[in-house]
């Protein structure tokens, strides 16, 4: 996919840093904003987003590369959008929550992604992803925000209230869902909190291979679209943008004569989580919410499950 310029990228860099960002103010107002700008960080994104990159067949791909491949795809246009954004107009506080996203997702530049999160906070703004809270409601969408004074949970429905569903799950709605695209680059003006959590009642983040475990020193209650209801002391949440992969090991030899089976053998799948990717958020979260270290972050376990 082709990329910014080299030029264009130290540029996002510069404007990045933290005396820029003392003297820069973002909005997420599209009357203060430029228009394409605004645009870019709204329609072009849900179209992004929405686009299909995969077809019925690939459902039989069991070694996920092909959804793999297309997740890619899809984090490597947003970054690219935001960053177009964010040239067009440096105030655009959606393009800014973007931007340091999907640094974080994709990984291969820690310093500027935490250059950006400082940035971003620093002028008041959230980073924000949608996420599936498992001891909530497995089949519902949420959306949560973070930022300097702690996590914001909102439900998706409340975000894009005519969406539909497959198999029981949200689809993503197109351009036509102002509020959810709007929330989704860290703007959540109009919408009502399912909850709210301070800094200081987060007492653990823990990373394991498909989810973070954010503990806390209070009960939250979080209900769900699909109206379940818990109260919880800690979200066991993924957040959308990453994914694991299958290994395919070949089962202990069972002792059967099999010389008339040469071709037939057995094996088993083992889901692989993107456990750095969990490692890599709680780690660019703390070091700009928790600079003594009170939060604690223990070691990531190796191994199978969550």
């Amino acid at each position: 996919m082709t990329r910014l310029s080299s030029a264009a990228v130290v540029l996002g860099v510069v404007l990045s840093s933290a005396g820029v960002a003392r003297a820069q103010s973002f909005t997420c107002d599209p009357e203060f904003l430029d228009r394409e700008s605004y645009r870019l960080a709204t329609d072009a994104q849900a179209m992004n987003v929405t686009r299909p990159r995969t077809n019925w067949w690939d459902g039989f791909d069991a070694s996920l590369r092909t959804h793999q491949d297309a997740l890619g795809d899809l984090n490597e246009a947003a970054l690219t959008i935001a960053e177009r954004a964010l040239e067009l107009d440096a105030r655009n506080q959606l393009a800014r929550s973007q931007l340091a996203r999907q640094l974080v997702i994709l990984g291969a530049e820690g310093a500027r992604a935490r250059a950006e999160i400082k940035t971003l906070f620093g002028g008041g703004g959230a980073l924000a992803w949608t996420a599936t809270l498992y001891d909530v409601d497995a089949k519902a969408f949420f959306v949560m925000g973070f930022d300097r004074a702690g996590i914001k949970v909102f439900r998706f429905g409340e975000a894009a209230p005519d969406f539909t569903k497959h198999l029981g799950v949200p689809e993503f709605p197109g351009p036509e869902a102002k509020g959810l695209w709007r929330a989704w680059g860290g703007c959540f003006g109009g919408l009502r909190e399912e909850a709210a959590v301070p800094w200081s009642d987060v007492r653990e983040i823990a990373a394991g291979n498909f989810v973070l475990y954010f503990k806390f020193t209070k009960p939250v209650t979080v209900t769900s679209d699909n109206r379940k209801k818990k109260t919880l002391k800690e979200f066991k949440v993924a957040l959308h943008g990453a994914m694991g992969t299958v290994e395919f090991r070949q089962t202990p030899d069972s002792g059967e004569d099999d010389r008339w089976f040469e071709d037939t053998r057995t094996f088993s799948g083992v889901g692989i989580g993107p456990s750095t990717y969990q490692d890599r958020i709680r780690r660019v979260l703390v070091a700009e919410v928790d600079p003594t270290g009170r939060i604690a972050l223990p070691k990531q376990k190796r191994g199978a499950g969550w």
